[in-house]
């Protein structure tokens, strides 16, 4: 079986992986576009104490959380160890007492049937700082110990090296669709078809643009975040769990004495890949806010990706309607990172005809 992967983020890499393993002949395409959310992508695996409540949304979150350590082994077994993924445990926090606690009863609750979170626990501040010293000394916090982090483009890169390994192809080029009857056509930038038995849409944000020759009016748009990396010199972060206040934002520790704060979810943004003075403030009014401690840290760098998010927090996995041999995976938004690698299998186990760890119909567009 032959299959095209178009795009090379976190989605298209877990197919390209999963199929490669599988036996299948693999090529995945993907175009240099700047503003890629997987490589400016700083993940968090905590789906257990959010918030939404969307049954679907967390089953498919839920899953991708407990497959990250399976898959991350498979990776260090293949030769990718430095694959950007640490179980650090996260900090779950909030200027609201009356948020923390219920974000410790949804985190009990939910533990029952995921004890992959590991240990639930209630932290006094110093405890918490002790986790995280540059946390605000008026908190308290709920610490969940089987939360992890990653870093996007380590572990895509990680995936796609383990796939070629395996026979896949992998290049950079800008390739259309066409349509034939009621199969999809991927055609080269020379405008020649390339030979396929199943094409895999896992482009992104971009990914409506790609569909609209084949007459899919794909409901997804750039969202756009701009992600803060601050630099603590000589401090040893490695174990510095992931810290989430009640609301989007987040932080969280690499390995090479790095925090990252982050994002701005910029709706109708378009594929504006400025960083903006305004953006800069709203994480570093953030980031100082909760964790005062980064005020003397440098300023490293900001990355700019563009989320593909859409019309709702369910995000699209399937076979699309009337094309028999096109399969599209998007909508993933501000969960792409803890959702990817599963979603990833899903689309590759349908397009092997294996039966699905979960049902796709939830996800069908």
């Amino acid at each position: 079986m032959r299959v095209i992967v178009l795009g090379a983020g976190i989605l298209g890499a877990s197919v390209a992986y999963h199929l490669a393993r599988a036996g299948a002949e693999v090529e995945v395409i993907d175009a240099a576009h700047p503003g890629k959310a997987t490589m400016a992508g700083a993940g968090i695996i905590c789906p257990w104490a959010s918030q939404v409540d969307t049954p679907a949304w967390y089953r498919l979150s839920a899953a991708g959380a407990k497959y990250y350590p399976d898959l991350a082994a498979a990776l260090a077994e293949a030769g990718e160890a430095a694959n950007g993924y640490r179980c650090v445990g996260a900090l779950i926090t909030s200027e609201n007492p009356a948020d923390l606690a219920a974000a410790e009863r949804r985190l009990r609750a939910r533990h029952n049937d995921a004890p992959e979170a590991g240990q639930i626990s209630r932290l006094a501040n110093a405890e918490a700082r002790r986790l995280f010293p540059p946390f605000r000394e008026d908190l308290d916090a709920v610490h969940v110990s089987g939360a992890a982090r990653v870093e996007a483009r380590a572990f895509s890169a990680a995936m796609l090296k383990v796939a070629v390994g395996h026979g896949a192809v992998h290049r950079n080029e800008s390739v259309g669709l066409r349509r034939d009857g009621d199969r999809a056509i991927c055609l080269g930038a020379d405008g020649k078809a390339i030979g396929a038995d199943m094409v895999i849409v896992a482009a992104g944000a971009w990914a409506p643009e790609i569909l609209k020759p084949l007459g899919i009016d794909l409901p997804i748009a750039p969202q756009k975040g701009q992600i803060l990396h601050f630099g603590l010199s000589g401090i040893d972060t490695i174990n510095w769990p992931v810290l989430l206040p009640m609301n989007s934002y987040y932080m969280l520790a690499f390995d090479d004495s790095r925090v990252v704060a982050g994002a701005t979810r910029e709706t109708g943004s378009g594929f504006d890949y400025r960083v903006t003075a305004g953006g800069q403030k709203e994480v570093l009014d953030f980031a100082l806010a909760f964790a005062p401690g980064l005020r003397h840290a440098t300023l490293l760098e900001t990355r700019v990706g563009f989320r593909p998010a859409g019309p709702s927090y369910l995000p699209m996995l399937g076979p699309a309607v009337g094309i028999s041999n096109l399969l599209i995976g998007n909508g993933l938004g501000a969960g792409g990172l803890t959702m990817g690698p599963m979603a990833g299998r899903l689309l590759a186990e349908q397009a092997l005809g294996q039966k699905t760890a979960l049902d796709l119909a939830d996800y069908a567009f």
